[in-house]
């Protein structure tokens, strides 16, 4: 029966006097003789969720342990159903209370990255399990609800207590899994992850921003012309990315895919080496091509982007001779909208961060996503063809919102090349 998995009770029975001694200092009396009837089997059988939970957790780079008071028959099958013990696994995996404790640290911590089950323990070998896990820098996370565990409980980075759980086991805990389900956990590191990941996006929006404007506006201040951006646009600016981007950011919904992921080290930097490079690389491409068009709208008279001559552009990229007269409203006009879309398009490359395999992926479940970009585009627009004297622009022609458009997305489709290219190299 233990090795079903199933807890097993013995049953058995005397006959005695009423005022007979039947124990002693909490002992049976020995003169007491039992007849034996049988023995029952008490099963608890694993939630259907929980081996898929588990799979989950492992597939994440998250090692789980038994650690139980069970036999080792028991808490061996439990580990099987669960899919955590497979045909490989051999007595290198398992060990019982008594073991454990009679092993010092050093010959544990050799032991502990192949043991996943720990039988027959007592509560002490729990938190101690927990001290030589986070001796080897591991994040580690503890499920209790007894008052024995409140030890392991608390000295973990995150303690887990289970709703029917002792007051003693929450008070010690971090968390409290109301249904007691090992799969809330995993919905729990999924939800995280997630969080995590659309910060890293949001800030590599931000950042590269951060950059195209400072260098653009540093750039013109070198070369003794006026800002490109005023304050008030400048604000607009910042008011997309610091609000519009971080809610459009932020409410992307929860990716599977992060799963698959390593977990993190404790000292990584949020800014990863990955996103370094986007943010400096994206980042000078859009400067170069800004400050191509103020040299360009420098030297050539533009009343509509339907003028523009790719040749020209590149004839007055280093060409820093003075110019009578500067940028005209218009042509700083359309500086501003061509600044803005880069930064619009670049929203989809920013989303698609990570181990997305294309912008588009689950874009029509992201209606916040899509509700931001919307208020984005048509606020450009509003705020160039009202703004007036505040904004310091004046109104396009509808052929030029047209080619801003359609010429600056080209941002997401370089995007969309790079990452088929880099699925096709993985």
């Amino acid at each position: 029966y233990q090795n079903q998995a199933m807890r097993t009770l013995g049953f058995a029975y005397a006959l005695v006097e009423p005022d007979e001694v039947c124990f002693i200092a909490g002992h049976l009396a020995p003169h007491i003789k039992l007849t034996f009837l049988g023995i029952t089997a008490i099963a608890d059988p694993v939630r259907k969720e929980v081996p898929a939970a588990v799979s989950d957790c492992l597939n994440a780079g998250i090692k789980v342990k038994i650690v139980t008071g069970d036999t080792p028959a028991t808490a061996r099958e439990i580990a099987r159903q669960i899919s955590l013990w497979t045909p490989e696994d051999g007595d290198r995996n398992i060990i019982t209370g008594p073991e454990f404790a009679a092993l010092d640290d050093k010959t544990l911590l050799e032991r502990i990255p192949d043991l996943k089950v720990i039988a027959r323990a007592r509560p002490m070998d729990k938190e101690r399990l927990v001290r030589l896990l986070q001796s080897q820098d591991e994040v580690v996370a503890v499920t209790g609800d007894g008052t024995n565990d409140a030890p392991a409980l608390n000295a973990a980075q995150v303690g887990l207590s289970m709703g029917d759980g002792t007051s003693v086991a929450k008070e010690a805990s971090d968390i409290t899994i109301i249904d007691n389900s090992f799969g809330s956990i995993t919905k729990a590191v999924l939800w995280g992850r997630s969080l995590y990941r659309n910060i890293q996006k949001f800030i590599l929006f931000q950042m590269t921003i951060n950059v195209a404007a400072c260098l653009i506006v540093l750039i013109g201040a070198f070369l003794g012309t006026e800002s490109p951006l005023t304050v008030t646009q400048m604000l607009w600016v910042n008011l997309i990315m610091d609000t519009f981007a971080a809610l459009a950011l932020a409410s992307l919904p929860p990716d599977e895919r992060v799963m698959r992921d390593k977990p993190r080290h404790l000292n990584d930097n949020i800014v990863t080496r990955p996103m370094a490079g986007g943010i400096i690389g994206t980042g000078i491409a859009f400067v170069l091509l800004l400050f191509g068009l103020l040299q360009y709208f420098k030297h050539v008279d533009i009343t509509s982007l339907a003028q523009f001559d790719l040749s020209l552009f590149f004839t007055h990229f280093f060409n820093f001779a003075p110019v009578p007269g500067g940028l005209t409203r218009y042509e700083l006009t359309l500086f501003f909208s061509i600044f803005v879309f880069l930064q619009f398009w670049n929203m989809f490359n920013a989303k698609a961060f990570g181990n997305v395999q294309s912008a588009f992926d689950r874009l029509a479940s992201c209606k916040g996503f899509l509700w931001v970009t919307l208020i984005i585009l048509a606020g450009q627009i509003l705020i160039v063809s009202l703004g007036g004297a505040l904004f310091s622009v004046t109104p396009l022609q509808p052929m030029d919102w047209v080619y801003i458009f359609v010429a600056t997305s080209a941002v997401l489709w370089i995007g969309e090349i790079y990452r088929l290219i880099r699925r096709w190299i993985a």
